[in-house]
């Protein structure tokens, strides 16, 4: 479902070497991409996959790679890439138990800051995650109309459970959401491929091999693209590569809310945890425990607003989250001062819904 919610979005090209759990994408794009005039290409490494995506969204199109964790620890140099010449990219990436090669065949949530504290800088990522087949379809879509509108790489960070589940999903139920175009030049740039008059602004794009050049770098420049040390123009870059995230923080955070008024916990989760968490709710509430739960699907930027909301009124906050450390429970933890936070946490395999009901019956008991 993720690579056909990629094909709805418009992505026309795809470059992938086959890593479990990933390699369903890289199957399906490669066989679909030919029929929808776009292209397929299987790459030699993990490396490569996203080199060659990077430079086909240079020329325009709309360009996805899938990978694992390990290969993900090889892309993180072009994602710093794209970041800092502002190239629009989608990637998929999977998780599974590591860390280094881990287990391929097994599930975990572990690689959440992997994933978004890749950046020297730690600049900001949008990071969305899905916790079954249809927001598979559904966040994938989500990814790439902020990848093109804001040129940024953009993930969408899924499970191998989430990734290998085969489920029935009703194609009238899917969202389908209007994905935007980059913002492209109507003329010549002539201030500069990276120009803009506010750091919150998208500088609009004009593709590599065209008629006017562009330079594209990777290394610090100013709005024209020229190599520069630290001038106030190429700081001003460098700050605008986060401020232009920021200002569409509020816009990109999905999350859902359940919430019951009179609940004094907060059930917090996401991914393939998301659904035992859900589940745990219905158990604790058929048992007289009012609770309230929020799955969370936009992981970064984190979304301040549905969690403030979801927090209000709610003393005791548990994560639950298929990691040995509590990552996104860390990210959380700063936003949540004044309340009692517990992980709930595993790895090997999945969180059931009897073993989050226990966790939160021994504190709220």
């Amino acid at each position: 479902m993720l690579a056909e919610g990629a094909l709805a979005s418009g992505c026309r090209f795809f470059a992938g070497y086959p890593i479990t759990p990933a390699s369903e994408i890289y199957e399906v794009m490669m066989r679909e991409l030919p029929g929808r005039a776009g292209l397929g290409l299987s790459a030699p490494d993990e490396i490569s996959s996203l080199c060659y995506c990077v430079g086909a969204s240079l020329r325009g199109l709309k360009a996805m790679t899938a990978t694992s964790g390990p290969g993900w620890a090889l892309m993180i140099e072009t994602v710093q890439y794209a970041l800092m010449t502002e190239t629009p990219v989608v990637i998929a990436l999977v998780q599974r138990l590591g860390p280094s090669t881990g287990g391929a065949t097994q599930g975990a949530q572990g690689d959440v800051w992997l994933a978004a504290f890749s950046t020297s800088g730690g600049y900001t990522i949008p990071v969305f995650s899905p916790s079954t087949a249809a927001e598979c379809y559904e966040l994938v879509q989500q990814a790439f109309d902020w990848s093109e509108r804001l040129r940024t790489p953009a993930l969408v960070l899924s499970d191998k459970e989430v990734g290998m589940t085969t489920e029935v999903v009703d194609d009238a139920t899917l969202e389908k959401i209007a994905v935007h175009e980059r913002p492209r030049s109507t003329r010549h740039p002539s201030r500069g491929a990276y120009a803009f008059d506010d750091p919150e602004e998208v500088p609009t794009f004009t593709e590599v091999g065209g008629d006017v050049k562009v330079t594209v770098t990777g290394s610090a420049h100013d709005q024209a693209g020229r190599l520069r040390k630290n001038s106030p123009e190429v700081l001003e870059v460098l700050q605008h590569l986060q401020r232009k995230i920021e200002a569409h923080a509020e816009e990109m955070a999905l999350a859902k809310p359940d919430l019951d008024p009179d609940a004094r916990c907060l059930l917090i989760s996401y991914g393939v945890t998301a659904r035992a968490a859900r589940q745990a709710v219905g158990m604790l509430r058929r048992e007289g425990y009012p609770i309230s739960f929020l799955q969370i699907q936009t992981l970064f930027p984190v979304p301040l607003r549905a969690l403030d909301w979801a927090v209000a009124s709610a003393p005791f906050v548990f994560v639950a989250e298929e990691n040995l450390t509590g990552q996104y429970r860390a990210v959380l933890a700063p936003h949540l001062s004044g309340k009692q936070v517990f992980g709930i946490n595993k790895i090997g395999s999945l969180i059931s819904p009897t073993e989050i009901v226990r966790a939160v019956q021994g504190v709220m008991s």
